[in-house]
């Protein structure tokens, strides 16, 4: 990922209007054409606004691809499940997390960017250097550090907490979630998931768990 793209993951949001629109824009192509077939004009076409004002908000496709995934990814749908200081119940508050992780992937929306991302980040590495940046490291980044203070806290031990992090996130990525990414059917049901995510933390636990948890 070059330095604009990550320069994406750290800038402040600029909320202004025309740049929603480009970011919308932008994402209803991807999901439409795949990464490769869209272009940057045709991101300034679709969003109704001038190449200057889209290089303004964004240097590359790769910046943008990054800022969708950023912003509408899942650490924005898990701020309010970490709070700053040691939890009270750590199983308890891992399940709120992974639960609503499992549902995000799960979303029709995230699984499209997910396929979207194995099937052209050999063609473009650009697009999968953006995705990881902006996705699974930012999830371990942000976890992580929350975790980090659990353990500081005498509720987690864990020598590597980046490797806890990752296997956390791995654990919940079974079977359900590659069925999903698949297409299979039947759909996953509210329970499964709910099951999925409570063998997770449960094996987490066993991991990575003190007696204090």
């Amino acid at each position: 990922m070059d330095s604009s793209a990550a320069h994406a993951l750290t800038a402040p949001h600029d909320a202004s209007p025309k740049r929603k629109q480009v970011v919308e824009a932008a994402e209803a192509l991807f999901l439409a054409n795949g990464y490769g077939a869209v272009s940057m004009d045709a991101v300034a076409r679709s969003a109704g606004v001038s190449k200057a004002t889209l290089y303004a908000y964004f240097a590359s496709k790769d910046q943008l691809f990054a800022t969708i995934v950023s912003e509408r990814g899942v650490v924005a749908q898990i701020e309010d499940l970490l709070p700053d200081g040691p939890v009270d119940d750590l199983r308890a508050a891992m399940l709120r997390i992974g639960e609503r992780v499992l549902r995000f992937m799960m979303s029709a929306r995230t699984l499209a960017i997910y396929r979207i991302t194995i099937a052209e980040s050999v063609r473009f590495p650009e697009l999968g250097a953006a995705f990881h940046a902006a996705g699974p490291q930012r999830f371990c980044d942000r976890v992580g550090g929350w975790l980090a203070v659990q353990q500081n806290a005498g509720l987690v031990r864990a020598d590597d907490l980046e490797i806890a992090t990752q296997q956390f996130m791995a654990l919940m990525r079974s079977g359900t979630f590659l069925r999903a990414t698949l297409g299979l059917q039947p759909a996953a049901t509210e329970q499964e998931i709910v099951s999925t995510v409570a063998a997770a933390v449960d094996t987490w636990l066993a991991a990575f768990g003190s007696a204090r948890r």
